[in-house]
C-alpha cells in the first residue's frame, strides 16, 4: 500500500522531465538514446528503486559539501555553467586548494565498481572536461565515493582542449540530426555495449536497425507494421 504510493511519487517526478537541450551528463551517452529522449519516444518505465538510489547519491554529495564548508575551503556548490545555446549543466562545486581553482565532480558508486576503479570512468571524464571548458578552469577533481563502505578515491584531471573540441563537435552534429529528424547510427559495438543493457529505448532501437535512417519514415513504418 505505502510502497505503491512511494513508487508512484518517484515515477511521476521522473516523467515530468522533458529534454529541451543537451546536458553535460549527455556526454558519452549513446546518441540514439539522447535523440529518442528529445523526440519524447515512449520508454520502458524506470525502476523506482533506481530513482531512490540516485537520490541517495545526492545526499552523499550534500555530506561532502558540508565537510568542505567545515574545512573552511573556499568553495561554491552547485554552480551552473554560463548560458549558451548548446549545453546546460551544473557542476557539483568549484573550490580553491593551495591558491588554485578546481572543478569538483562527485560520483557515488557501489563497492564492486569502486574496487575495480583504477582510473576515471570515460563518461565522467567527458563531463568534467566540459565543466573545465565552460568555467575556464584548468584542473578538476573527480571524487568517487563507495556508497556501501564510504571509501573515497580521487583523480586530478587536467583540461584537454582537443577532447573538448571533439565533444562539442559531437553535440553539434547530434543537434543537427535532431533538427532534421535523422536517427543517428547505433553505437559501433551495439548491442554488446554496456549502455544497451540498461537502455530504456532498446526495443525501438532494435526495430530501427544499426544504420542512420529518416526518423519520420521509420515512425510511419512502425505504426503501419501491425496492419501489414
Amino acid at each position: 500500500m505505502l510502497k505503491e504510493l512511494i513508487d508512484k511519487f518517484y515515477l511521476e517526478q521522473e516523467n515530468r522531465k522533458n529534454q529541451l537541450h543537451f546536458y553535460v551528463t549527455d556526454a558519452g551517452k549513446c546518441q540514439r538514446a539522447v535523440f529518442f529522449k528529445f523526440k519524447n519516444v515512449s520508454a520502458e518505465k524506470t525502476d523506482p528503486r533506481l530513482l531512490r538510489i540516485f537520490e541517495h547519491g545526492e545526499l552523499l554529495h550534500r555530506n561532502i559539501f558540508n565537510i568542505l564548508y567545515r574545512l573552511k575551503i573556499g568553495v561554491t556548490t552547485e554552480v551552473k555553467i554560463p548560458e549558451q545555446e548548446l549545453i546546460s549543466g551544473r557542476a557539483d562545486a568549484i573550490l580553491c586548494l593551495g591558491g588554485e581553482n578546481y572543478v569538483l565532480d562527485i560520483k557515488s558508486i557501489n563497492s564492486m565498481a569502486f574496487r575495480k576503479l583504477m582510473a576515471p570512468k570515460e563518461e565522467n571524464l567527458y563531463q568534467i572536461q566540459l565543466y573545465l571548458h565552460y568555467f575556464k578552469i584548468k584542473k578538476g577533481i573527480l571524487l568517487y565515493i563507495d556508497k556501501d563502505m564510504q571509501e573515497i578515491k580521487e583523480f586530478v584531471v587536467n583540461y584537454d582542449e582537443n577532447l573538448v573540441s571533439q565533444l562539442l563537435i559531437g553535440f553539434t552534429q547530434l543537434k543537427k540530426k535532431i533538427e532534421t529528424d535523422t536517427l543517428p547510427v547505433a553505437l559501433f559495438d551495439y548491442p554488446t555495449n554496456w549502455q544497451c543493457g540498461y537502455c530504456q529505448y532498446r526495443q525501438i532501437c532494435d526495430m530501427a536497425g544499426k544504420q542512420e535512417i529518416p526518423w519520420r519514415e521509420f515512425k510511419t513504418r512502425v505504426q503501419l507494421a501491425p496492419e501489414a
